[in-house]
């Protein structure tokens, strides 16, 4: 049945059209490779972030945060028009503790629900109003990781929604290699692991700034195992067999990627609260010469890449504390809170 007051867009997704340069090769071959962005930062370095809490009023509580995008080769700026790679953009609100209906049963702890939800421009491909599969994956990890930190049990018979709307996602592959055969093609989800991990990091601050009571600041982490490339900088990481351990990674900045690993982290308490992997790890080296990449050390290095986005957390959390105090008309201010919260690692 047609919906007659409004007018119904195409049933399937659609996709503008791309126009790219052909850049000549040194060979003398017609490639666009050299539009590829290139991992600058070294293996070990995290992606700049911008994170902001109390951008919603109507809510209890709420974060954005913003990812910085990948560096472009100073020739591509002017030879295509649209952006190589895309940036990781999402806002998250908190609604609640609110009592449930009477005609709920009695849950003597707080019931926590997380709805994730790309918007239709969020991605290169068009998304859909309806939540898919992907979605609703999301929200079941995002639950995971916070059921873990917030002390439920302070709040019988009390609901909390934590919504995260994606307005621009990171993509699963570069752009250029979408029809290739390489060892990218046919493979998908991995920008879904960075979204993730972005989620777990504002759907925390949002939570402390509605001041609701937790264990500890949870932070979200990502780690993989890429190909070894000669433009790639491997200083101070684990190689073996030509792959690399990279922490946030960016997938398009890789033209392989082995496996990826994301994970739900609480610092203080040293505790893994959500763990997703994909992927497969390298074979053992027979010579013995090189460090094995099992998942003891994809793990470990997305728990290091948690440890490190914990700075951001903590400098937004601080920056939402003096903002309710100053509403209260107290004079509370901490030395080591700044105005611009960002990153630098």
């Amino acid at each position: 049945m047609t919906d007659r007051r409004r007018i119904n867009g195409p049933p399937g997704g659609t996709r503008p059209p791309v126009f790219a340069s052909s850049l000549p090769t040194p060979e003398g071959q017609t490639s666009i490779s050299f539009e590829r962005p290139r991992r600058t930062r070294k293996a070990a370095e995290l992606r700049k972030t911008f994170l902001k809490t109390g951008l919603v009023p109507s809510a209890s509580g709420s974060a954005y945060l913003e990812l910085q995008p990948s560096a472009i080769l100073p020739q591509s700026r002017s030879k295509s028009l649209i952006p190589p790679t895309s940036s990781l953009k999402l806002i998250c609100t908190v609604h609640g503790p609110r009592s449930l209906p009477r005609s709920a049963p009695f849950s003597p702890n707080l019931l926590l629900s997380t709805h994730v939800k790309f918007a239709p421009f969020a991605s290169r491909r068009r998304r859909a109003w309806i939540r898919d599969a992907s979605e609703r994956d999301l929200g079941v990890h995002l639950e995971t990781a916070l059921r873990g930190a917030i002390l439920a049990e302070r709040w019988p018979k009390s609901g909390l929604d934590v919504t995260i709307t994606i307005l621009e996602a990171e993509d699963d592959r570069w752009w250029g290699d979408v029809h290739s055969s390489g060892p990218l093609g046919g493979m998908e989800g991995w920008g879904l692991m960075n979204v993730l991990a972005g989620c777990i990091t504002a759907a925390s601050a949002a939570i402390a700034d509605a001041r609701i009571d937790c264990l500890d600041l949870v932070t979200g982490g990502v780690a993989g195992i890429v190909e070894n490339t000669n433009g790639s900088d491997t200083k101070n990481t684990t190689t073996s067999q030509g792959h690399s351990l990279v922490l946030d990674p960016d997938p398009s900045e890789h033209r392989g990627i082995v496996s990826l690993c994301v994970v739900g982290y609480m610092p203080a308490r040293d505790e893994i609260t959500e763990l997703w992997l994909k992927g497969e790890t390298p074979e053992v080296s027979p010579d013995g010469q090189n460090k094995v990449l099992g998942h003891e050390a994809l793990i470990d290095g997305a728990v290091e890449a948690a440890r490190g986005a914990q700075t951001i957390l903590i400098d937004a959390v601080k920056e939402s504390a003096e903002r309710f105090a100053k509403q209260a008309g107290r004079d509370v201010s901490f030395a080591s809170a700044s105005t611009d919260v960002e990153m630098k690692i």
